[in-house]
């Protein structure tokens, strides 16, 4: 629990002469939001939670404090992905045994590596690194850009740490399969994923996601009306991109939203869409909307302006 992390929070917020302060917690925290409000109301200030859905730091909830009336944001969980002088970000870091990594240890091919990880875990890349070395691995590691600040960090939506030169396997250390698939088809290099928490290791393959996506492509190509989905969230606006692949079917509508869900596709109803907001709607949703939703490279592909030996995979840069 990251409780004891609000003192040096409260030291911050008073600092900044807070007085109304709006609390954002991703899906996976919010459970933390009435005892994180708590402490803090405590402390004098008038709190406000976001209870609107959040997957990342690209969906701030900027206009929650413009309404309430609040002088500042604080997001947990994420890095930045922008800059803002009203937003604090607190990390949420989660602590693992670094010596779980000799689980993966079996399936590299590799002495050298590039490791890479998610937000929570951030933290621990010196403790990883000074563990594979010692177990004689040469470590890569990448630093951190403007999109995903941390070392070694990957988002869903950018996999350009795993992106090393000289490198031809990949370490991932984190749960779930979305972001190592990514990271395969981005660098097209050998991804092996520890989960750290149980220990699991799996060679990562995109093979059965590029099926899935093959098929969805070929169900998109009778299509009568097309719509560009642009995400009017802070982090995740890709206007210009939207406004070059309607370009490529004349009649194609531009679509601005902020909460994309399968009820308001359907009573839109369009043929197929084209998502610019998150990449991961597309892969990750598709199976909950009733009409195909295609990657931007997916749609030049159906457009004929993209061969499919040419795929890749969606990232906001």
């Amino acid at each position: 629990m990251w409780l004891s992390g609000t003192s040096d929070l409260i030291q911050t917020l008073k600092q900044r002469g807070a007085r109304t302060v709006v609390l954002q917690f991703p899906e996976g925290l919010k459970r933390q939001a009435a005892a994180v409000s708590s402490k803090i109301t405590a402390a004098g200030f008038s709190v406000i939670i976001s209870g609107d859905p959040c997957y990342g730091a690209c969906d701030l909830a900027l206009d929650t404090v413009s309404q309430g009336g609040a002088d500042v944001l604080v997001h947990f969980g994420h890095a930045p992905v922008e800059e803002s002088p009203q937003v604090i970000f607190e990390p949420w870091a989660v602590d693992f045994d670094v010596t779980t990594l000799s689980h993966a240890f079996p399936l590299l091919r590799e002495k050298t590596i590039c490791l890479v990880t998610t937000v929570q875990h951030a933290h621990l890349v010196p403790k990883m690194e000074t563990f594979l070395a010692s177990q004689g691995y040469e470590v890569r590691v990448a630093h951190g850009t403007n999109r995903a600040p941390l070392r070694g960090q990957v988002l869903g939506c950018n996999f350009t740490a795993a992106k090393m030169t000289g490198v031809s396997e990949v370490l991932f250390i984190g749960t779930g399969i979305f972001h190592p698939t990514g990271i395969a088809l981005s660098t097209k290099t050998r991804v092996v994923a520890l989960d750290p928490f149980t220990g699991t290791a799996v060679e990562v393959s995109a093979d059965s996601l590029l099926r899935r996506r093959s098929a969805i492509i070929e169900k998109a190509r009778n299509s009568r009306n097309i719509g560009i989905l642009v995400s009017t969230k802070s982090g995740q606006q890709r206007w210009d991109l939207a406004r070059q692949l309607a370009k490529l079917v004349p009649g194609t509508s531009i679509i601005a939203m902020r909460e994309i869900n399968p009820d308001e596709l359907l009573n839109l109803g369009f043929d197929c869409y084209v998502n610019t907001a998150c990449p991961r709607l597309a892969y990750d949703d598709q199976v909950r909307f009733g009409k195909p939703v295609l990657s931007p490279q997916e749609f030049e592909i159906l457009c004929g302006a993209r061969n499919w030996d040419d795929y890749m995979i969606d990232e906001i840069v």
